[in-house]
Parts: structure tokens; sequence; C-alpha cells
């Protein structure tokens, strides 16, 4: 991708995403998300309706007149954007591929959290970090962050998020918010889950396309594997073949599920021809 391109496909991202982060999604990410908690601002008169528990003694003592202390949210937050760039993610039918509505999601998230005055970060994971950007502040940070997604070639076309929790873990001492965007097509991410579920703010978005659920009956097809580029023949005629794959599908959702749940983590599920954005405003109000 030349430099004229990716320039347009940025700002096309940019302009879509932002419209909505400001108009739809910046509220609901602010309410869903709170601050590490309340510090202190300063001191006034006490006022009608205020709560008593508030009162400054020492400094009603010392005036004679009631004074409270006066609290305010300590907002600012960070965000980490855990986005799957394996070779599953290169898959899509009708609507598209499942990389391209996972980088229009992380710009929205990226956005919403720009607009609350907080920190973005972005770490690239196959089998191995392929790329961690650490979080700061600023419009120009996001459009880079959305320049990665649009363009990074990784290293590798495997999975293995266990190693991108087990990284995180060990660079992000603070609390954060945690979106991981991935199809989950993987295992072996158990342990490293409940450990990060624990610390941090963590949501699973899990991106499928409705036709990679089951294989349908085309005869004998010749199919690659994205992950790892061999190609078979599959007889796709076999009631066999066609379940076991089926089977496998189910139980890798269901370790998703499971996993997420047993880590006190968020889950979303969508399809790429679902709208993300009544997926995630109905995920943001549920919380």
């Amino acid at each position: 991708m030349d430099t004229k391109e990716l320039l347009k496909k940025v700002r096309k991202i940019e302009i879509k995403t932002r419209r909505l982060s400001d108009h739809i999604f910046s509220g609901e990410y602010h309410s869903s998300f709170k601050g590490r908690g309340m510090t202190f601002s300063e001191v006034r008169e006490y006022q009608f309706g205020d709560d008593v528990r508030a009162i400054d003694w020492n400094v009603t003592a010392r005036y004679n007149e009631p004074y409270i202390k006066v609290f305010e949210e300590e907002r600012e937050l960070t965000l980490m954007l855990l986005v799957d760039i394996s070779g599953s993610e290169f898959f899509g039918t009708q609507s598209g591929f499942k990389n391209e509505m996972i980088t229009e999601i992380a710009a929205t998230l990226a956005f919403a959290a720009l607009q609350n005055n907080d920190k973005v970060g972005l770490l690239l994971f196959s089998d191995e970090v392929e790329l961690f950007i650490p979080p700061k502040k600023g419009k120009s940070h996001i459009l880079r962050i959305i320049r990665e997604l649009l363009e990074f070639e990784p290293k590798s076309r495997k999975t293995d998020l266990g190693q991108a929790l087990r990284y995180l873990m060990g660079i992000m001492k603070k609390k954060a918010i945690v979106f991981i965007l991935s199809d989950f097509m993987t295992s072996g991410y158990e342990q490293p889950m409940r450990i990060f579920g624990r610390k941090h703010d963590v949501t699973g978005i899990r991106i499928f396309d409705k036709h990679e659920t089951e294989i349908p009956n085309l005869g004998v097809v010749n199919m690659k594997d994205q992950e790892t580029g061999e190609q078979i023949l599959v007889n796709t005629a076999s009631k066999k073949i066609r379940n076991s794959y089926a089977e496998y599908y189910r139980e890798t959702v269901k370790t998703f599920e499971k996993q997420f749940s047993r880590s006190g983590a968020g889950v979303i599920q969508m399809s790429t021809e679902d709208s993300y954005v009544k997926k995630l405003l109905g995920y943001f109000k549920s919380r």
C-alpha cells in the first residue's frame, strides 16, 4: 500500500469512527469505565442538601461556619487495545474481512477514549508480540494506531493469546481498560487470562464470519489454512468431517466464553454482518 492510498484509508476510517465516538460512544464509554477513585478537590461553604458526612470539621471550627470537602473522580484511564493480526483474521466472505471490522472497532474505541482524555495503547499479536505502542494521548497518536492497524505486516500468521497477555502483564503495572479483539480460534491462554483478568478491566470482542462456523457440502475442495499456509484436499461431502469441524469450532467458542467469564471479563460476540455500533452500545449500557 503506497503512502497516498494509506493516508486516504486512514482519513476515511477517522471520519467514520470519530463521528461515532463523538456522537454515540463518548458518553457511554465514560459512564461504563470509572476512574481509579475520588481525589480531594477543594473545600467550600456548606449548602442545603449537601451530605453532612462531607463536612470538614477543622475548617468549620476555624471559621465558625460549616464547610465541606469536595471530591472529584480521578478520571484519567488507560485504554489498551490487544489486536490479533494472525492469518485467520484475513478471512471474510460477503461483508468483508474480520480484520477490517476489527480496525474500525479499535479506532472507534480509541477516539472514544480520546474524547475522555484517556491514554490509548496498542499491542498487535500473532503467536508473538508483533508491535507494542505505549499508551499516550492525542489525535496524532490515535492516527498512528490506525495506520499500524491498516498496514502492519506480521512476521507470523499463527496465534498465541497467552503470550500477548504475559507480555502485557509484565509492563502494565496500573489497572487498565483492555479490549482484546480476535476470533479466539486459539487455546492455551487459560492461566494467563485468569491472572490478567484479576488486575485489569478486560473485554473480549470475538469477531467471526458466519461461513467459518461450519463446512458446507461442496464435494472435494482444496482448502488453505490461513495460519500455517498448508493446503489440503478435503472431502466436504463426508458428514464425519463436517461434524468434526463443527464440534471443534463449538469447543473454541465455549473455551472463550468460559475462560473470560471465570476471569470476570466482559464478552462481546459479533459476526462480520452485524452492526458493531449496536453491539458496543448494548454492551456499554449493560455494564
